[in-house]
């Protein structure tokens, strides 16, 4: 994923970082398993591919929100989760995010 050279404003950098279907449920998924295999994630998250689950882990990593432990032997054993500076500080923001979601859902089943 690219970023830009210059940002008018740091909520744009968060934007490009985080945009895509999937970024903010596997994120959430993290919190919510702390630790997390591939097979995991794929299995919570309804209807992603996982050619589309390892591009998003991939570039989730690039931006230092997540991070995996890679265990030795067969089979190949993965884990990831998120980090302790930029991943767990994101969460907060997705906590608040969440809540508005949920206010909204029940909005829409009163209607």
């Amino acid at each position: 994923m690219k970023i830009r050279k210059e940002y008018t404003c740091p909520l744009e950098i968060i934007h490009d970082i985080l945009k895509g279907k999937w970024k903010t449920v596997i994120l959430w998924q993290l919190k919510y398993h702390g630790k997390a295999s591939l097979s995991q994630l794929e299995q919570d998250i309804k209807g992603i591919s996982q050619k589309m689950l390892l591009e998003q882990l991939k570039e989730l990593r690039e931006f230092d929100l997540i991070d995996k432990l890679n265990f030795e032997g067969y089979p190949l054993k993965v884990e990831y989760f998120l980090t302790e500076d930029k991943g767990k500080k994101i969460i907060k923001a997705l906590e608040i995010m969440q809540e508005v979601g949920q206010e909204y859902i029940n909005e829409c089943r009163k209607s």
